[in-house]
């Protein structure tokens, strides 16, 4: 597990936890300009107590690295169009005036401002932004120890159903065997049923001209003996 002086000191590690920007509300609120999204430098002092001119040497110190998470220095033509858009969100919100910067203003992101806090040494509230990041990191480790754990009683479990599967592969070939013969001695029933049918058929239709033979055998046996009645 990182520890403090080297997430302090390894800009490796301070990447890997850039993303983690909800940590800074768990700590403390951090005071964003109207448009949600930036943030001055004296608002960061402010979230850590700290004075301006510290956070400045920070920035100048790391400025690389700051620029990299998104913190901007405005000036000229965009430093008066982002007060002018500033300016009219301050005062959708009831506030009177929105303080200028004169020549120039340097912006943070939230994500800089995490890294303000894995930078900055002499401050209560960026230590406790670090211990949460580690101890937060602590428990998504034993998260993925734990997962990796229970993958393994999976795997140890499905390699225990493939050797049955493997045991039990005979067993289904000699059932599969079974079965088809047993359609076959199905299949030639059916022939000899059919075949049968097709003969009592042919009985039936025997039985018919019989039972017709006979009908015509007695009206002339009794056409016979009314004419010997006669004589």
């Amino acid at each position: 597990m990182p520890t403090e002086v080297a997430l302090l000191e390894s800009r490796a590690l301070r990447v890997e936890q850039m993303g983690r920007v909800d940590v800074l509300d768990k700590v403390k609120s951090l005071l964003m300009l109207p448009d949600g999204v930036h943030v001055r430098t004296e608002d960061v002092a402010r979230y850590f107590e700290v004075s301006t001119a510290s956070v400045r040497r920070l920035t100048d110190r790391h400025h690389k690295e700051f620029a990299e998470n998104g913190m901007r220095v405005l000036r000229g033509a965009d430093l008066r169009s982002f007060h002018s858009d500033i300016e009219s969100l301050w005062n959708g919100e009831g506030v009177q005036s929105y303080p200028q910067a004169a020549t120039q203003l340097r912006l943070f992101t939230r994500r800089t401002v995490l890294n303000v806090a894995m930078l900055l040494r002499d401050s209560d509230i960026a230590r406790c932004v670090r211990t949460y990041l580690l101890d937060a990191e602590e428990d998504l480790r034993a998260g993925y120890a734990s997962l990796d754990r229970r993958v393994t009683r999976v795997e140890s479990c499905l390699a225990g159903v493939g050797v049955a599967l493997q045991e039990l592969g005979p067993v289904l070939n000699r059932m599969s065997h079974r079965l088809d013969s047993l359609d076959q001695r199905l299949e030639a029933t059916n022939q000899v049923v059919g075949a049968m049918s097709v003969r009592l058929g042919d009985i039936s239709e025997d039985i018919v001209r019989i039972d017709a033979r006979m009908d015509d055998f007695v009206l002339q046996l009794k056409d016979l003996r009314r004419r010997r009645k006669r004589r």
